[in-house]
């Protein structure tokens, strides 16, 4: 396990199946079939059980921005503690650099706007949010079902779109290799236009959580 909440692209692609988008501007990585059948059904019933409207960290006066619903998960739940465990094999990140496991969920019509994982510096509420943990290092999500129209994940800077699959994981680096925020990580979570989208969604600090 690292102890600075890094992963590296050697350490996912010696995982059988782990696929790298070629691109020079971020480190982009999918694996099909993370989660099974099963694992996503209890989850997705978890999401549907607790879900709360979504928020953002630093609002921008766009009510529309992000428009789903969140799951706050725990660990306590053995399927849970499971998942975490299984995302922390796979990135080498030692778990005390896990924020806890969240979930999201999206109905027809809404969607997360264009944004990154990081927090931004500048911005007001960056010492509440970092000043513990540190910044977010990598972003690990899963897809939780076959979403019927829409609901794709689209980084703008690269104009690469990933359609949700369940069981599928989509993985980036938050940061370049110099440790510097990478701009090129901006996604959206664009809209759903039938049935329901849910995803889970793992985020490592650079150092151990709070």
């Amino acid at each position: 396990m690292t102890a600075s909440g890094e992963s590296s692209p050697q350490i996912l692609l010696s995982h059988p199946g782990v696929q790298r988008f070629p691109s020079s501007r971020l480190d982009l990585f999918v694996l099909r079939d993370f989660l099974s059948p099963a694992e996503c059904d209890e989850l997705v019933l978890m999401i549907e059980a607790q879900h709360r409207p979504s928020t953002i960290a630093n609002y921008n006066g766009d009510d529309a921005f992000r428009t789903s619903s969140t799951c706050d998960l725990s660990n306590s739940d053995t399927s849970v503690a499971a998942l975490a465990e299984k995302l922390s094999a796979l990135s080498r990140i030692d778990l005390a650099h896990a924020e806890p496991l969240q979930g999201q969920r999206y109905e027809v019509g809404q969607e997360f706007k264009a944004h990154t994982d990081y927090f931004e510096p500048n911005n007001a509420d960056y010492d509440k949010y970092c000043s513990v943990a540190g910044q977010r290092t990598w972003t690990f999500m899963v897809y939780l079902n076959d979403v019927e129209a829409g609901g794709a994940t689209r980084f703008k800077v690269i104009d690469k779109l990933i359609q949700p699959e369940r069981g599928k994981l989509v993985a980036w680096n938050n940061r370049r290799p110099d440790g510097s925020l990478n701009a090129a990580t901006l996604h959206h979570a664009m809209k759903v236009r039938k049935g329901y989208k849910y995803v889970i969604t793992q985020w490592y600090r650079e150092r151990p959580w709070g």
